[in-house]
């Protein structure tokens, strides 16, 4: 002790302080030594790990939706390459531009030309804002918070993600894949095609029928990224291909349905309707070559994801329609021939129930067929006193009145047909024309293709093909034709209906075709839930001679009532534009009409 007494007397005052100092380091540098070396020595391969994950990002690889084309190609919708605008608000934050010299050009930050004049948050959003629609004050708030992730901006365009590009604040802001679902053809089968909502998932029409086909799988990658969220070449670690969605081909000719939805938009403004609704099949396959109405939605909009489509949600009473399957039955069963002779009064009472024709008429002389061409109320029911009630139904059944189509189109609806045993003594009889069921207008097109095809009822489809993102196309599986009435039957329903085309040729005849048509006129509920509304409705085969097309046309409320008279005018219209882009032979003169008098 003495002698460490003596040391620190002999080192003074100012020597002792500096001796405590310098144990004072040595201590602290044994501190910091030894804290190396346990990092080093014993934690080395922890803290690396940490960092690299630290360092490591996965980000999804968005797969495109699968386009919607019509049958030549033509694309109907489509998703568009966009990108969201990402912000890092904690990095951003910490941003110095760096002024532009003769020295670093590419490398540097300005806007036209200009230093950008501050730093952080607000430099980063003056510099954003240059390029996107967007203003500084805006970006600059959502920058200034302590998140690390934020939206700036959704669907930008390729041009625009170029742009950002070059704005050199890579890391701080960043450009993510997306997509938007764009439609060409504006209200053109707007409700039909439908929507996806904001994820990209079909909600409505076709885009919900087809979700899943069109739907891709989205891909991924993982890599390490430097501070400025810039990837790190040769640290691409794992990596998963994005699969697009299939394309998926529909039946529909847009040529053809851009101007039936013209023809009936003209139509409903030339007769003051309310609405209109148009099919065209292809009789020989059950094909739907056009399907639309007069309502002005566009695909994709709000309106499109929340209305199905009248084309297929619409139900009606389809009036005198309804007399050609009933007919039909009776000559399947062989209760009667088309010649066949009755004396037709303009009235008839039936168990206490009373029934007229639409005109007052005296009593005429009618065959079968000139019933079904004077379209007679009073003569259906006199034609049908062997035929039953459950016999009525089960022909309306056959040809698929009430019954779902097999289309599945979203909001589509079957109508209504309640069996024979619910029937009261007068819904017997209506049946017989078209009243006491209610139908849509797909039903009434495949049931006179049924007829058109010589008595063979097709599955209707609109998906034509599949192809996925490899080009394989496919082709979805249909149901089977099925068989209704015997192709004598069917030849015999098509000679009556062409002599009702020729009754009505001054409204709906086309030059050089024959045509084979039924018209009808129902008295349907109004919005005050009376019988104060009309559907006037006509449906047409043509060429008679070799059949090729059905083509249904329905119209609420028309002024001037009947269906000859207004929807008739509509068919003759679009059948004239069929005959002439598809090519059609003209027709044969007609040599074997049915008698219609006698």
């Amino acid at each position: 002790m003495r002698r460490i007494r003596r040391f620190f007397d002999a080192l003074g005052q100012f020597g002792t302080r500096c001796l405590l100092v310098l144990v004072a380091f040595a201590v602290l540098s044994a501190a910091c030594v030894g804290k190396l070396t346990v990092l080093q020595l014993v934690n080395d391969k922890g803290l690396a790990v940490a960092a690299e994950e630290n360092r490591t990002k996965t980000v999804t690889v968005q797969a495109n939706r699968g386009k919607i084309e019509d049958t030549n190609g033509t694309v109907l919708a489509q998703s568009v390459e966009r990108y969201n605008v990402i912000g890092d608000p904690v990095l951003a934050q910490s941003f110095k531009p760096t002024d532009c010299t003769t020295n670093n050009k590419g490398y540097c930050h300005s806007i036209n030309g200009k230093p950008v004049g501050t730093t952080g948050a607000a430099a980063v959003a003056r510099l954003l804002s240059s390029v996107i629609d967007v203003d500084a004050k805006t970006l600059g708030a959502k920058l200034s918070s302590n998140l690390r992730y934020v939206v700036l901006k959704k669907n930008v365009s390729p041009e625009v993600k170029r742009k950002i590009d070059k704005l050199n604040i890579g890391g701080y802001v960043t450009t993510e894949l997306s997509s938007i679902r764009e439609y060409s053809n504006g209200a053109l089968l707007g409700s039909l095609l439908g929507g996806v909502d904001g994820s990209g998932k079909g909600v409505s029409g076709i885009e919900l029928l087809e979700d899943k086909t069109l739907t891709g799988t989205n891909g991924s990658k993982k890599y390490q990224s430097g501070g400025g969220g810039q990837v790190i070449p040769g640290t691409l670690v794992d990596s998963k291909d994005a699969v697009n969605g299939s394309d998926v081909k529909l039946t529909i000719d847009s040529d053809v349905d851009w101007y039936v939805k013209k023809a009936l938009t003209d139509g409903v403004s030339q007769y003051h309707a309310q609405w209109g609704i148009a099919v065209v099949q292809d009789v020989q396959t059950g094909a739907i070559i056009a399907l639309d109405d007069s309502d002005q939605i566009e695909a994709g909009s709000t309106e499109a994801m929340q209305t199905a489509s009248r084309a297929v949600a619409q139900t009606f009473e389809p009036g005198s329609i309804g007399k050609v399957f009933a007919m039909a039955g009776m000559l399947q069963l062989g209760l009667h021939k088309m010649t066949d002779q009755f004396s037709v009064p303009s009235t008839i009472t039936v168990d206490g129930q009373s029934y007229k024709d639409s005109h007052e008429h005296a009593t005429t002389n009618w065959t079968l067929a000139g019933i079904l061409q004077q379209s007679s109320n009073v003569g259906m029911i006199m034609a049908a006193d062997q035929y039953t009630s459950e016999e009525r139904y089960e022909f309306l059944k056959k040809f698929g009145i009430g019954q779902a189509s097999g289309l599945n189109l979203p909001g589509e609806s079957s109508g209504s047909l309640t069996s024979a045993s619910t029937w009261d003594g007068r819904t017997r009889n209506t049946v017989l024309f078209g009243q006491g069921y209610s139908t849509n207008a797909m039903q009434i097109t495949n049931a006179i293709a049924t007829i058109a095809n010589k008595g063979v009822k097709n599955q209707q489809y609109i998906i034509k093909s599949v192809t996925d993102a490899d080009g394989r196309t496919t082709t979805p599986k249909r149901g089977e034709a099925t068989r209704v009435i015997d192709e004598s039957v069917a030849s015999q329903m098509l000679n009556a209906m062409e002599s009702v085309g020729e009754y009505y040729q001054a409204q709906a005849g086309i030059s050089g075709y024959r045509i084979a048509a039924k018209t009808g006129t129902a008295e349907v509920a109004g919005s005050n839930g009376a019988l104060t509304s009309i559907i006037a409705d006509w449906v047409g085969v043509l060429p008679a001679d070799n059949p090729r097309f059905v083509v249904t046309v329905i119209l609420k409320d028309p002024e001037g009532t009947y269906g000859g008279m207004t929807a008739g005018t509509i068919f003759k219209t679009i059948g004239e534009f069929l005959m002439q882009k598809y090519q059609v032979p003209a027709s044969t003169p007609r040599t074997d009409a049915i008698p219609v008098t006698w």
